[in-house]
């Protein structure tokens, strides 16, 4: 699960982490993740696994349904078969034994010609008649099985012995197996990957790898360009900023001055209202002086003319009145 959480985006790592779950047994993380494979690649090789794990949950239906919806003529043949033998179990489980019986009657069922899936597909049709009662006609189909299983991948041989009677030595003291292991019973689907991943690496050549680094540095001169383009926007920004701060700081001025301005206007327009009024400062100023140097010489004229002129009432002596003379 660490693989998948640091290359989720990469098909093969879906592919191996469903895989390894249905190898596990972990049904539910196996259709999870091979469905988001068939989905990033557009493939349909592990339907056979993906009906498996369905019939594993106790959803056999979901297993058959897998199996008509598929274009079986776009799909390999050994996956075609696999699909096909999982389905018969499917039916099987649902009761329906003699369809599954009928169902595995196909013609690469009597091909002469050996395929990796002939042992299986002839063993699970000899199970499948064993279900139903035709004893004689399992054990030939187990015995054909046998036959072409030369790499032991099922257990047809002793199933065989088992029909005969055959009891092997220490057989009974081993304990019985809770859960088949022969084609047809859940998790037998032989997963594989569809890409060989080691040796894929191993049949890198040079010049792939002198590609793969011509990748990684061309990503990084990619992200240094994104970078400097980032510090070019982060300049350009700052700048931009700057010169808003400039503009609002001689607005502010232009406003102070226009004020100032405006200040100048009114004293101007208060002193020509005073001017409107009467004559200008400088002959107003004459006139004040002109004023302050003439009243001494008023004062002056007034005290010759006040000693000139006796009082009323008094008159100068030495001389009375005609009464007094005569």
């Amino acid at each position: 699960m660490a693989a998948r959480r640091l290359a989720s985006r990469i098909s093969a790592v879906r592919e191996a982490v469903g895989l390894a779950a249905y190898h596990a047994g972990e049904w539910q993380t196996a259709i999870a993740e091979l469905r988001t494979y068939h989905r990033m690649t557009g493939l349909q090789s592990h339907l056979a696994v993906l009906a498996d794990c369905e019939r594993a949950l106790g959803r056999p239906e979901r297993a058959i349904d897998l199996f008509r919806g598929a274009d079986r003529e776009k799909l390999d043949q050994a996956v075609a078969i696999e699909l096909l033998i999982v389905a018969a179990g499917a039916r099987g489980d649902l009761g329906q034994k003699d369809a599954a019986v009928a169902m595995l009657q196909v013609p690469e069922l009597t091909t002469e010609s050996t395929d990796p899936w002939t042992a299986r597909l002839r063993y699970a049709y000899a199970d499948a008649l064993l279900a139903v009662g035709r004893r004689e006609e399992a054990r030939e189909w187990f015995s054909r099985a046998a036959d072409v299983d030369t790499d032991g991948e099922t257990d047809a041989a002793e199933r065989l012995l088992e029909l005969d009677g055959v009891l092997i030595e220490g057989d009974e003291d081993e304990p019985a197996e809770e859960i088949a292991t022969g084609p047809g019973a859940p998790g037998a689907v032989p997963a594989q990957p569809d890409v060989d991943l080691t040796a894929a690496a191993g049949d890198r050549t040079d010049e792939d790898r002198r590609d793969d680094q011509d990748d990684d540095r061309d990503d990084e001169d990619d992200d240094f360009d994104e970078d400097d383009e980032d510090d070019d926007r982060d300049e350009d920004d700052d700048r931009d900023e700057d010169d808003d701060r400039d503009e609002d700081d001689d607005r502010d001025e232009d406003d102070d001055f226009d004020e100032d301005e405006d200040e100048d206007d009114d004293d101007r327009d208060a002193d020509d209202d005073r001017d409107a009024d009467g004559l200008t400062d400088d002959e107003l100023t004459d006139e004040a002086a002109t004023a302050v140097a003439a009243e001494p010489r008023a004062t002056d004229a007034e005290s010759t003319v006040s000693d000139a002129v006796p009082p009323a009432g008094d008159e100068p002596a030495g001389r009375g009145s005609e009464s007094d003379q005569r």
